[in-house]
C-alpha cells in the first residue's frame, strides 16, 4: 500500500504547539535538500540497520516482520527496511510529523510502503501491532521523550525490538560557544537532553534497554558551511527565543571569528550520539 494517511481524529496534534509546528514546517521545507546533506543521519541509522540485519526480525511463526520507521523523513532507511521485513505478513510503515517529508518519501520510494502522518507522542496504531520500531534521529525533537518511548512499548508485541538513535547534550558545543560570544543573551543552537536524563527516562520506561554513546566530529570548510548543512536538513534552531529577523551580517561574522579552527584550517562540529536498543520481554 502506498497511501499517505492523515488520521482525521488527530489533525490537531500537529499544531498543538509552536515547537511541533516549527519541526514539521522546517523538515518539510528541507525535503529536497535533506539526503545529500544528511551524512550524520546516514551513519547513525546505518549502525541500527546493521544491528537489525544481524539479529534478524522474523517472528516466531516464521512470518515476515511488521516494521515501523518512526520519523522516517525522506524514507532513506524506510526502503532498506523493506528488505528486512521478510516474507508473507511482512510490512513496513514510514511515519513522520511532516507531511512535506512524506510527500517526498512517497514520490521517491519503492511501492509497497505505507506512509503515515503521525505524532510520535500519540501514534494511531494498535497495541502490540508491530515487531520492530526503528527511529533514527527523531526523538530529540520531541517534548516528551518518556511518552514517545511508552508509545513504542505500547505498539510493540511481546518480544518486539526497538532501535532508536538520538543526540545528547554536548552536540554542537563549538557552535553554541561561538554564538554566545558573538550574540550574548540569545540562543542560536537547539538544546539536547543530558546523557543522565535520557538514560533515566529510558530505563524508567524500558528497564532492559541498552544505551551506547559516541562523540562524532564532522569537518566543514567554514562555520557558514555548517550552518548551511543544518539548514539543508531542517535542523536549524527551533527555540521560542530565536530571532524573528534574519541574523545581522555583523553577528554572523563575529560568530565565524569566534568559532575554533583546527590546525588544518577547517572547523569541526561535535555530535554527541546515542543509540538505544531494547527487546521487550515475552
Amino acid at each position: 500500500m502506498t497511501d499517505l494517511t492523515v488520521p482525521t481524529n488527530r489533525e490537531t496534534a500537529f499544531s498543538h504547539g509552536a515547537a511541533k509546528t516549527a519541526v514539521a514546517r522546517d523538515f518539510g521545507a528541507a525535503s529536497k535538500t535533506y539526503n545529500p546533506a544528511a551524512r550524520l543521519q546516514r551513519y547513525m541509522g546505518q549502525v541500527m540497520l546493521d544491528q537489525l540485519s544481524e539479529q534478524g526480525c522474523l517472528r516466531e511463526s516464521g512470518d515476515g516482520c511488521r516494521i515501523l520507521d518512526l520519523g522516517c523523513g525522506t524514507g532513506w532507511f524506510t526502503g532498506q527496511l523493506t528488505e528486512l521485513a521478510g516474507g508473507a505478513g511482512g510490512s513496513v510503515t514510514g511515519a513522520d510529523l511532516s507531511p512535506g517529508m512524506l510527500e517526498y518519501a512517497r514520490a521517491t520510494a519503492a511501492p509497497g510502503i505505507r506512509w503515515l502522518v503521525a505524532d510520535a507522542e500519540s501514534l494511531p496504531l494498535g497495541d502490540s501491532s508491530l515487531d520492530v520500531v526503528f527511529s533514527n534521529l527523531m526523538i530529540q525533537w520531541c517534548d516528551d521523550i518518556a511518552g514517545v518511548l511508552a508509545e513504542c512499548r505500547r505498539i510493540l508485541r511481546p518480544g518486539g525490538q526497538l532501535f532508536i538513535s538520538t543526540l545528547l547534550d554536548g552536540t554542537l558545543d563549538e557552535l553554541r560557544g561561538a554564538w554566545h560570544q558573538a550574540d550574548p543573551g540569545h540562543e542560536h543552537v537547539n538544546r539536547f537532553e543530558s546523557e543522565d536524563d535520557f538514560c533515566r527516562q529510558a530505563i524508567g520506561v524500558l528497564p532492559n534497554s541498552r544505551i551506547a554513546t559516541e562523540s562524532i566530529a564532522l569537518d566543514y570548510p567554514s562555520p557558514m558551511a555548517l550552518l548551511a548543512e543544518l539548514k539543508a536538513i531542517g535542523a536549524g534552531f527551533k527555540g521560542s527565543s530565536r530571532r524573528r529577523n534574519a541574523t545581522a551580517p555583523g553577528r554572523l561574522r563575529a560568530m565565524c571569528h569566534h568559532y575554533p579552527k583546527g590546525s588544518d584550517g577547517r572547523v569541526y562540529a561535535t555530535y554527541r550520539a546515542a543509540w538505544l536498543t531494547c527487546r521487550l520481554p515475552y
